[in-house]
């Protein structure tokens, strides 16, 4: 070996120096896999920059923590939405009043959106309400036909999530399908004070539909459903992991919804983030002042 380090012109000590440290990054890098497999039991279909906010800040570089996992086959594919779930009916009494207005706190601004899901061989209806300001989802419901119940059950549950009888000054935001037209459902919102404001185009109810995929792709796609009971429950664990660990990258520090909620509690209003909804045909973002 001696003549192996003269021809090498290393020394004996930095030959076993560099061998230790590979022995240690192979051994960091088995744990980073370890901690990316535990995080994909929770959320089957995070994406790896997510994982790199949750687990290896200060411990890898990014880029390289990205080109790890991609490399090792952690890239994340999402199926293409075929079917329609919105049947537009005329609501000209009810107008879309969230172009450029500015958020401040929760239960400001909710948005409602339905989606479908295949499940072994039928399709099921998710309905998700999530409050605008905080990406956190207070309502939800999974059912086997899009009639207006189930979105009346996950309204209901929005207000039981958020204990309000008088919401008075919130508005409730939806596409101008039939559910959300209905008798039944506007008498409720009305019956609880709130401001009915519904879409002119696809581009004005972005929030509600983007939660639609997260919990559909990265969560509900991954796991064995065969009935409506199967569908409810990891419902139930998906929306439960993505309000309290699934970090957003529009929110401060990338918080999960919850924690964010909980966060902002400690701030004054004055350094509280504010949301602005941009119009039609311009990007939907946060602005942190």
């Amino acid at each position: 070996m001696k003549d192996v380090y003269i021809l090498a012109n290393i020394t004996k000590q930095a030959f076993h120096q560099h061998q230790r440290l590979e022995e240690k990054e192979a051994v960091s890098i088995e744990l980073i896999f370890l901690k990316v497999d535990a995080i994909r039991v929770v959320h089957p279909k995070i994406g790896v920059r997510k994982m790199y906010d949750i687990i290896a800040q200060g411990e890898m570089g990014r880029d390289k923590f990205e080109e790890l996992l991609l490399h090792n086959g952690y890239r994340v594919h999402y199926p293409k939405n075929y079917t329609r779930t919105t049947y537009s009916v005329k609501c000209y009494q009810y107008k879309n009043l969230i172009k450029g207005i500015e958020l401040t706190g929760i239960n400001q601004l909710w948005q409602s959106d339905i989606t479908y899901f295949w499940s072994g061989t039928r399709f099921y209806y998710l309905v998700f309400i999530i409050d605008v300001y905080s990406r956190r989802i207070v309502g939800y419901n999974a059912s086997i036909s899009m009639e207006t119940k189930g979105n009346l059950n996950a309204l209901e549950m929005a207000f039981k999530v958020r204990r309000m009888k008088n919401c008075k000054g919130l508005i409730h935001h939806s596409d101008r399908g039939s559910q959300y037209a209905s008798n039944a459902y506007t008498k409720l919102l009305e019956s609880k004070k709130c401001i009915i404001s519904m879409c002119d185009s696809a581009y004005e109810n972005a929030y509600a539909e983007r939660v639609n995929g997260i919990i559909k792709n990265e969560y509900m796609a991954n796991w064995s459903c065969s009935n409506l009971s199967d569908i409810e429950k990891w419902l139930k664990r998906a929306v439960d992991a993505y309000n309290t660990s699934r970090p957003h990258n529009n929110l401060l520090n990338k918080l999960a919804p919850i924690s964010f909620e909980k966060y902002i509690l400690s701030l004054s209003a004055e350094k509280r983030p504010k949301v602005t909804i941009y119009t039609e045909g311009q990007k939907q973002e946060v602005n942190h002042e």
